[in-house]
């Protein structure tokens, strides 16, 4: 499940669209929800709009693991940071994710911990 979460961080890091798009569609299920303070939207093209619309809001920055990764059954709860790559993390948000049967994502939980302000 690990390797979940670096794919799932690594697609909020492509900036190309297409390859986004191939990315969110590897990762996530066709019908998967994505809700945070900021956004809820379900589907492929949701999920894409939604990192693309982060990247614009903080561009350059990049999404790495954070220090917390639980899981069991087929759910996974883990922490991330947004900032420069090397730097220090601006934004510190925790995720609960449900997998389904086929290993990718069908729901994501988000929350923020720590925001620009």
């Amino acid at each position: 499940m690990e390797n979940l979460v670096e794919r799932y961080l690594a697609a909020w890091n492509e900036t190309d669209a297409a390859a986004r798009a191939k990315a969110v569609a590897e990762v996530f299920t066709e019908d998967a929800t994505y809700t945070d303070p900021l956004a809820a939207v379900a589907g492929h093209e949701g999920l894409s709009a939604v990192i693309a619309g982060a990247q614009e809001m903080f561009p350059g920055l990049v999404f790495t693991p954070g220090e917390v990764f639980d899981a069991h059954h087929n759910l996974a709860r883990f922490t991330w940071h947004l900032g420069p790559a090397g730097g220090e993390a601006i934004a510190v948000g925790f995720d609960v994710a449900e997998l389904a049967e086929d290993g990718r994502i069908q729901r994501v939980l988000g929350f923020l911990d720590k925001v620009p302000g």
